[in-house]
This record gives C-alpha cells, structure tokens and sequence, in this order.
C-alpha cells in the first residue's frame, strides 16, 4: 500500500530550507543555490556534514533497535526530509516486511521526490503527508488512515525539534503526540546541543537565524523534558556518536543528543 497526500504548495527558492539544507550536508543534488550558501555558511563554522551523517545513522540503529527490543511494526516519521537511502522504511521492513510507515515534511520539494518513499514492500505500507509539524493534531489524523494507534507505534523526531522553539510550542508538540500513542510505543528523537561544541554551535545559530531560519540548541536538562514520562533505553541521552555506535562512529561527540524511549 502508498500512498501520498498533498497540501499543493510551491517550492520557495528564495529562502533556505533545513530539508534542503540537510540534503546538501549529505552530498544530495535536491536542494538550491540559496541553500548551499547556507549550507556553506555552516561548515565554515565547523563539520556540519559529519552531524549530518552521525544523525542519518542514529535513525538506522534506533529504528534497528525499536524493531528487535520493543517489536515496533508502525512508525510516524516527523520531518523525513528529501529521500536519503537508506530511508526508514527500507530499514524497518527488510526486519519486518509488513511494517508500516507514514513520512511528514512540510518542503514541496520533499514532496516532489516522495514516490522515492513510496517503494516498499508488497506486505507492508509507506504513506507521505505534507502537514507542517505544528500541527499535531492534523499529522495524527492523516496518519490514522495507515496506522493503527491502538497498536505501538515509534515516532520519530530526528533532527527535527531544533526548528521549533520553545516559545513556537515544541514541548506541547511532543506531549501531544506521545500522548495518542499506545503502550508500548516509542519517543526517538535527537536534537542540536550546544553542551559540546559552544562557540562552534553558536556560529551556526547565527547563520541560520541571519538566514531565516530557526534554530535552537537545547541542554541535557531540556531534551529530558522532551522524554518526561517515558523510559529511556540504554545508555541515556548521548550524543548521537555515543548512542550504541557501529565501527563508522569515531572521533569527538557531535553536537547532537539521541535518545529511545518508550511509554508504559
């Protein structure tokens, strides 16, 4: 089954965007001259392409993970961003055939790659929704039509609430939807910090906001917050680099905290 629904807009090429930002960190072609600028911008700052990647593979081992120790069949992937292979639903139904997943973005141009989403297996389902993730309460009812949220599902929010302040409401986000999941479910989610690397986060803070766009750093203290209420698997919330590495992590802690948690 797939599945893509649209919200119709227009690709803006005047303004950055982190989808496309993000694309360009990890030497995609989908993205714009005025986001390779700040895209650039960034790394001149410090080794925004090694966070890039240490976040790709964080989703890969926690979606590896939530599949063998929670049984997660169903997955809500929040800010999925322009297709990266391996995309999430590659991962999760070469475990579980049947998985089903459902991709948010709110980038025209994610949308326009998304049929690259939508190649998954006979048994299973993929879905893409454009919806801004602001709008809890419309990503749950457009997902309702592919997952069953009486069943455990594993929302992911990687690399996501960096975007959306505190004042933009990101802690009412999370709330919102951990709140219509099962038992059983799962919070996995990462996040910019700037305990590791201050002055070089700052600098990219900076380039985007003089760009438009959004961004914030959060503590240990403030992405716990973010898991209140769920336990956190082990080892915690570590930066990405640190969170059950595979042979590829090396080197210093990137400046992202990742974590797993579960709801009881």
């Amino acid at each position: 089954m797939t599945g893509i629904e649209s919200a119709g807009r227009r690709i803006d090429t005047s303004r950055p965007h982190p989808a496309r930002v993000y694309d360009w960190f990890l030497g995609g072609k989908d993205n714009y001259p005025v986001d390779e600028e700040l895209g650039r911008a960034i790394t001149a700052q410090g080794d925004a392409p090694r966070q890039a990647r240490a976040n790709r593979r964080f989703m890969e081992r926690a979606t590896r993970v939530v599949v063998r120790e929670a049984g997660i069949r169903q997955f809500l992937d929040i800010g999925s961003g322009i297709p990266t292979e391996p995309n999430l639903h590659q991962i999760a139904q070469s475990a579980v055939p049947d998985a089903r997943i459902v991709y948010v973005d709110n980038d025209p141009i994610v949308l326009a790659h998304a049929a690259a989403l939508l190649h998954g297996t006979p048994e299973g389902a993929t879905h893409y929704l454009q919806a801004d993730a602001r709008e809890p309460q419309r990503i749950l009812q457009g997902a309702s039509a592919v997952l069953d949220f009486e069943q455990p599902v594993a929302l992911s929010l990687v690399a996501l609430l960096h975007f959306i302040s505190d004042e933009d409401g990101a802690q009412e986000l999370v709330d919102t939807l951990v709140g219509a999941l099962a038992p059983g479910s799962c919070l996995v989610l990462s996040a910019m910090t700037a305990d590791f690397d201050p002055v070089k986060v700052k600098a990219g803070i900076a380039a985007y906001t003089a760009s438009g766009v959004t961004l914030v750093a959060r503590s240990h203290d403030d992405v716990s917050r973010l898991f209140k209420g769920l336990d956190v698997l082990e080892p915690g919330i570590v930066s990405l680099s640190r969170w059950r590495p595979d042979a590829r992590e090396e080197g210093d802690p990137v400046s992202l905290y990742g974590a797993v948690g579960i709801k009881r």
